[in-house]
């Protein structure tokens, strides 16, 4: 739902939009907008909802091209529902321009858990720039049709049991009577992902009860242990692949020591987007983890 690059634009009289329905708890920022007025820049086109008129994205610039007097805007238009409408709203505020406040994304979760029920914590989360235990806390103290839902889809589009226990359950299942099954071909008959499969599996094996907390993470010792370990590998340093791969994995597998200290003196919106992308690396590694699963299992 980007519209930074495409779709048509059209000039629009500046009193012909509603301004209504923006994520912002607080409404535009007027030193936001003064700056925008301020500038001899033209104004990038703002997105409006065809059906009902309302500025989805844009707001500060509408009210910028009000302050400057402009009778006309550039506007993109959205076709899409009033609910993908909200989404595309959020998501847009998050990726640029002024940033949202924590209490403006709280609440923006809490209205896409009421349009989107079936979303996970975790796709929530995402749209709305939250952690997702943030927005498990929200969806508990949610109303009944938002919190018990029995399944939910996940960013990746596929559809899990709400309450992970059961997922568990259901791969130990599928286990038993597939011993040999690849991770995914057991995550996808349990709806769970194949990283919870490995920990059901894991554990299974020894003997331990799938849904207790983890506890074997690797720590930071161990982590430096494993790169030593490739580093040291001949058949990664003498091959040109190997090579590749240390140089590009090195300086990325340092783990988090010294975070503290070198974020101590950031302002609050930088923090806000490291922790974005704090949590969009996390999951990225978990994905190419079960890739590399994947792989395994699949090898004779």
């Amino acid at each position: 739902m980007s519209f930074e690059d495409g779709g048509p634009v059209e000039m629009m009289p500046v009193g012909s939009l509603t301004l209504s329905g923006s994520p912002r708890l607080d409404g535009e920022n007027s030193a936001h907008v003064r700056l925008l007025a301020g500038s001899d820049a033209p104004l990038p086109p703002i997105v409006v909802h065809r059906r009902t008129m309302r500025v989805i994205d844009g707001m500060h610039r509408l009210r910028a091209a009000v302050l400057r007097g402009d009778r006309l805007i550039a506007v993109r238009y959205f076709d899409g529902s009033d609910d993908e409408a909200f989404l595309l709203s959020v998501r847009a505020n998050i990726a640029h321009g002024l940033p949202l406040s924590l209490a403006d994304r709280r609440a923006a979760a809490k209205q896409l858990m009421t349009r989107f029920p079936t979303w996970s914590d975790r796709a929530i989360a995402a749209a709305a720039g939250l952690a997702a235990p943030t927005v498990s806390v929200l969806r508990r103290a949610a109303d009944p049709a938002v919190r018990d839902v029995e399944r939910r889809v996940g960013r990746d589009g596929r559809s899990r049991p709400s309450d992970p226990a059961e997922g568990r359950r259901l791969a130990e299942e599928f286990i038993a009577r597939h011993p040999d099954a690849s991770l995914r071909e057991v995550a996808r008959a349990a709806g769970i992902s194949p990283s919870t499969v490995r920990d059901v599996r894991r554990k299974l094996r020894g003997s331990e009860e799938p849904g207790a907390e983890r506890a074997d993470r690797p720590a930071p010792a161990d982590r430096a242990l494993l790169v030593e370990s490739l580093r040291n590998d001949p058949s990664l340093r003498f091959s040109d692949a190997g090579r590749s791969l240390l140089r590009w994995l090195v300086p990325r597998a340092t783990g988090a020591e010294g975070w503290d200290r070198v974020t101590e003196e950031l302002p609050p919106h930088a923090l806000y987007l490291l922790a974005r992308i704090a949590r969009q690396c996390a999951s990225e590694w978990c994905d190419a983890a079960d890739r590399l699963d994947a792989r395994l299992n699949a090898m004779p």
